[in-house]
């Protein structure tokens, strides 16, 4: 009989056994949780609240995008010359904490659009973290090392009640200013203590090195040995075009869940914390239960499974009746798909870049593919807000063609398999 302690589940074998910066990226992970993701489930209703519209909404999260291209694009650059550790935390300060603080006070568009400006920066700590957290890895480990991630940020779930209470006592507006307060002093301590428990990779002490002497010259050839490095690897190529498509739904439902849950279904304000609550709990269970198990040398039946279960999500939110039992039975439905859908593919978009990609190579191909996928992305989220305004279900219709898409190539590329 097969045992099935949970000491000999591989993540926490993994867990275990991290050391170095793998351990500090992982084991501060958690208090991504217990900031951002309190306020997250009201940031789009919160923008609502200020008398926007979802057109503006839309637009903000266009300029958070259009930030997030322009940061991509410097990002192999500035991670190579500052080193990935100091770049992780100056840019994760002004990308998130002074935001914080920005939406905290927010009193209408302006502000929002401002701090989307400034969030943008994360682009560079997407690279640069990341190289922090694979650099040093065993290479085997790397999905697990994903997996991890996810499941610590999904960790918040366990304090989302507290954001409720808050919203149910306080109303929407000053309970997410506090919660936004309480994400500045969270996110601030996390960057401090990453960088006193990490140390700069190999890797990345070597391109620092040789950054000292760049020219401008030198980092667009830089970049130019990059592209012919992804058109060469059609492994990399997929893996960019699948970071696209997963990027731009999960943008979509990032910024307009909450409004169609809220205006078209129905859910409270008080209560809208419950339903991420609830999704959290069920990735951390499909991460122990299915996904900390998928082999990096099969990854067709998962990446399949990920895009059939997000396209059931999105139907089933856009089927949901309007002010009934049913209709909370079937969002609840939906976030059971999603969550599936979702931990998957995120986890294995972020896994086949690590996989295809060169340690040399990985920050000025990271830093094009992150600016690739914003540079597509730009545009969907004023075009969510457009369709919002016509009709709450429209954005998760389009989120259903791009899926489709993703099924497509996926099953074009894995033909041979």
């Amino acid at each position: 009989m097969p045992n099935i302690s949970i000491k000999n589940h591989p993540l926490v074998r993994t867990l275990v056994g991290l050391r170095g910066n793998p351990r500090a990226c992982v084991f501060t992970e958690p208090m991504w949780g217990l900031s951002m993701n309190l306020c997250l489930p009201y940031a789009s209703v919160y923008m609502l609240a200020m008398g926007m519209t979802d057109t503006q909404v839309g637009i903000v999260a266009s300029i958070y995008m259009f930030s997030q291209m322009l940061f991509a694009l410097l990002s192999g650059m500035i991670v190579d010359k500052l080193g990935r550790r100091l770049s992780t935390a100056v840019f994760d300060f002004f990308a998130w904490s002074v935001p914080c603080l920005i939406w905290a006070g927010s009193q209408g568009f302006w502000f929002f659009a401002g701090a989307a400006l400034l969030n943008g920066m994360m682009k560079v700590t997407t690279v640069s973290w990341d190289c922090l957290l694979v650099e040093d890895a065993p290479p085997d480990k790397v999905t697990q090392l994903y997996t991890w991630v996810i499941i610590c940020g999904n960790m918040s779930a366990l304090f989302a009640p507290i954001a409720s209470i808050m919203v149910s006592r306080l109303t929407m507006v000053p309970a997410v200013r506090i919660l936004y307060i309480n994400a500045f002093v969270v996110m601030t301590a996390k960057i401090i203590i990453l960088y006193k428990l990490s140390r700069e990779t190999r890797v990345g002490v070597a391109r620092r090195e040789a950054a000292k002497g760049w020219t401008l010259r030198a980092v667009i050839g830089n970049y130019a040995q990059s592209v012919r490095n992804i058109r060469a690897s059609r492994g990399t190529s997929f893996a960019i075009l699948i970071s696209v498509l997963v990027e731009i739904v999960g943008v979509i439902g990032y910024t307009f869940w909450q409004i169609i849950a809220s205006r078209r279904v129905g859910v409270p304000d008080a209560l809208l914390p419950i339903f991420p609550m609830t999704k959290s709990v069920l990735s951390i269970a499909f991460l122990f239960g299915v996904i900390g198990r998928i082999k990096q040398t099969k990854l067709r039946t998962p990446l399949f499974g990920g895009f059939a279960c997000a396209i059931a999500g999105a139907v089933l939110l856009i089927v949901a009746p309007p002010n009934s039992a049913l209709g909370y039975a079937v969002l609840f439905l939906s976030l059971a798909f999603e969550a599936l859908g979702g931990a998957t593919l995120n986890t294995l978009r972020e896994s086949l870049v690590a996989i295809h990609v060169r340690p040399e190579d990985r920050s000025g191909v990271m830093a094009l593919l992150q600016t690739l996928v914003m540079l597509v992305s730009v545009p969907f989220g004023y075009i969510g807000g457009v369709l919002s305004d016509i009709s709450k279900p429209l954005p998760f219709v389009m989120s259903i063609g791009l899926l489709a898409i993703g099924l497509a190539v996926t099953a074009a590329v894995y033909r041979d398999a």
